[in-house]
């Protein structure tokens, strides 16, 4: 052996001992990247954060803090939104000057012959089960709404808050002050013409307006503990003649506060046209991403994409 290879031949046994030394401890060696090669971290990170694939026709999250965009997809498409519509339903009524929350508001028989099917005499839309005659505090009233997703709870605090001599110009003129509220806001692509999302068919808005008008609403602290509760059973229905009606609780039809870490609202929606759709927030360490997804492929679907879409945005910068 000449004294070159001895050279190399030592070159080559300390390498493989180094080598050992470092598998032998635990931690993987890897080879140095090539230029032009991304580092394999940085492919893995790459593939973890990017963008989900949804099947929803419109899809946006933000940061609730920055307003900043954190996913989007067709953010500013004009979509039916379903019951997303009582969020403004609640944010108008949680508007009104000296604000009564204790307020009992009677249970009409247009509230509760609105959910029946005049024909079939079965239930055509989510109710709250109001009892027809009994009192309900608007509090109450708020949760019926927001929980079971109670068009008739929606029909009596449109009833309550809107100005006229008739029902139907009380629940005219709210329809209108929704409206008001979304010009207010700068909601460019909403408008409403029914106070709890059963549409007449000019009914819209954009999941970027619906996340913007859930942070507004989320800044008013009844609205956030609402659209917060699991299980409501707390409500009162008062007797014409005294005392209360038992009634069974309301269960917040938004799966994804059992379902994600950190979810605490907001709201669903869903109609033959609006398909499914989930207006949606959640808080990680510091931040809250708020988002809203309009026409879901199914009911579960909404709440697997606007999982994703937490997921991501929690991982963007912004």
């Amino acid at each position: 052996m000449d004294i070159g290879q001895g050279i190399r031949a030592r070159r080559r046994a300390a390498v493989a001992v180094a080598a050992g030394a470092v598998l032998g401890a635990g931690v993987l060696a890897t080879a140095p990247a090539h230029a032009g090669t991304a580092p394999a971290a940085a492919t893995a990170a790459r593939t973890v954060t990017a963008a989900p694939q949804v099947p929803a026709q419109g899809a946006y999250a933000m940061n609730a803090a920055t307003g900043k965009q954190l996913f989007g997809k067709a953010p500013n498409g004009r979509l039916r939104t379903g019951s997303t519509t009582k969020i403004m339903t609640a944010l108008v009524v949680l508007s009104q000057r000296n604000l009564n929350l204790n307020k009992k508001v009677k249970i009409k028989k247009e509230y509760t012959d609105y959910v029946i099917d005049p024909v079939t005499d079965n239930q055509r839309y989510s109710s709250a089960n109001l009892i027809l005659g009994d009192s309900m505090p608007v509090g109450d009233l708020l949760y019926g709404l927001l929980l079971p997703s109670g068009c008739d709870a929606a029909y009596a605090l449109a009833d309550t808050y809107g100005t006229g001599s008739t029902t139907a110009q009380r629940t005219k003129s709210f329809i209108g002050k929704m409206n008001g509220k979304a010009r207010e806001l700068g909601l460019t692509n909403t408008h409403f013409d029914s106070f709890d999302g059963v549409s007449n068919g000019k009914n819209y808005s954009s999941p970027r307006d619906l996340a913007k008008l859930a942070g507004v609403a989320l800044k008013n602290k009844t609205f956030k503990k609402v659209v917060g509760t699991k299980v409501y059973d707390d409500m009162q229905s008062y007797r014409p003649g005294g005392g209360t009606h038992a009634m069974r609780p309301w269960t917040n039809s938004n799966k994804l506060l059992t379902s994600y870490r950190g979810a605490f609202g907001v709201k669903t929606g869903s109609g033959p046209e609006a398909k499914f759709c989930l207006v949606f927030a959640a808080t990680r360490g510091s931040r809250t991403v708020v988002g809203a997804i309009l026409a879901d492929t199914s009911a579960d679907q909404r709440f697997k994409d606007a999982a994703k879409i937490l997921d991501y945005g929690f991982t963007q910068h912004g």
